[in-house]
């Protein structure tokens, strides 16, 4: 290739973006070389972001009956939720028991079941102690690009010691050396935690594989977030046919992709009666700004439904669920979520919940001196919350 080659000069520009100029002598950067900025970002991603409207946003959707809205907006959702097939699935989940041990104050087991008809997947359900039925938590776990431990991030492998020393080292990083499930299960709450797919017992995914894998389920007309999110919602409805679960008392709690996932859950299933997030609520335009995470592609396929940004933002999905009881924590120092984006998120969610006459279901708070964790003054702050919707 000719260094003089224009052609090929423009193939170089598109893929180092910002160094453009450099590649041209240090001469002011062409429109054509130009191409990728930022990000990378298009340069003419300013427009891109000015055509997000989000026009099936309620309160710019034309439709005013709330009720007929929230069935709008998640069959919208649902729409895009591309798995590989016409859904609803209703596979028999056929759970397998295994693994039981008495813990302190409840039992814990293992639970192979059909999320899917793809596959077996493998989970903890935790029982406290006595007779139910109970309330429960649907707990999800977080990303943190860490795959050997999925549910085992919340809940103490009693059944594997090889990830043991794995999962310690993830709950002193994040969540104060606790155990989350453990701690709900021994505060009265039936716990079901499984595994995404790429983690724990489905995987350990590498992390740069996740692109890969993104793709190729673009590639067999499906989507990696369509899948995640369509796992969960069945899990909450395992969880809600549980016999020694209460299925009016069900909510879902999960920390930063788990917090994602859990508002997705509510939006997209009534078996929950309540959602807990923590360390992920956010505008999609300001969280698309220079530096952000977000734009490195990788774990953002874990999130990313084709299309749905030109219908609804992130605030406007987890409003389906209103006005059901919604937990929204986010840490002030967080890098992963401005504030200006936090802030923007909040807005919109109050003047959905406000607009049902239900604000005081609707608990939003930022903490100003922690960063991406959710740590035990925070979990207590949820525990808290939970029993007073719950139970």
């Amino acid at each position: 290739m000719a260094a003089h080659d224009p052609a090929a000069l423009g193939r170089r520009a598109f893929v180092a973006g910002t160094g453009a100029a450099l590649l041209a002598g240090g001469a002011a950067a062409t429109p054509a070389q130009a191409a990728v900025v930022d990000g990378p970002l298009p340069d003419f991603h300013p427009a891109l972001k000015a055509a997000l409207t989000f026009p099936l946003a309620w309160g710019n959707s034309p439709i005013r009956d709330f009720r007929a809205w929230r069935r709008a907006a998640r069959a919208k959702v649902e729409e895009l939720l591309i798995v590989g097939r016409v859904d609803p699935d209703r596979t028999p989940y056929a759970p397998e028991f295994s693994g039981r041990q008495q813990q302190d104050g409840y039992t814990g087991e293992l639970v192979t079941l059909s999320l899917t008809h793809h596959e077996r997947v493998r989970a903890v359900l935790l029982t406290p102690d006595g007779p139910g039925p109970f309330p429960a938590v649907l707990l999800l776990h977080d990303h943190g690009a860490k795959f050997d431990i999925g549910k085992e991030k919340l809940v103490r492998p009693w059944y594997d010691d090889t990830r043991l020393a794995s999962a310690q080292g993830w709950s002193q990083r994040y969540f104060s050396g606790r155990f989350v499930g453990d701690e709900l299960a021994r505060r009265g709450y039936v716990v079901l935690c499984a595994d995404a797919l790429g983690w724990g017992d489905r995987g350990p995914l590498g992390y740069d594989q996740q692109q890969a894998l993104a793709s190729n389920f673009y590639n067999l007309g499906s989507s990696l977030a369509g899948l995640m999110a369509r796992e969960d919602a069945r899990a909450a409805g395992f969880l809600a046919g549980l016999d020694r679960v209460d299925p009016g008392r069900i909510a879902a709690v999960g920390f930063s992709m788990g917090a994602f996932r859990a508002w997705q859950t509510a939006a997209l299933s009534d078996d929950l009666a309540a959602a807990a997030a923590v360390c992920w609520m956010t505008g999609l335009k300001e969280m698309m700004a220079p530096g952000n995470n977000t734009l490195r592609g990788q774990s953002s396929y874990y999130l990313l439904h084709p299309g749905l940004p030109r219908f609804l933002d992130f605030p406007d999905v987890a409003s389906i669920a209103a006005p059901r009881p919604m937990l929204f924590f986010d840490g002030g120092l967080d890098p992963l979520f401005p504030a200006d984006g936090v802030r923007s998120a909040h807005e919109k969610l109050r003047a959905v919940w406000r607009s049902r006459h239900a604000e005081g279901r609707l608990h939003l708070k930022t903490w100003p001196d922690l960063g991406h964790v959710f740590v035990d003054r925070m979990q207590d702050e949820v525990f808290t919350w939970l029993d007073s919707v719950l139970l």
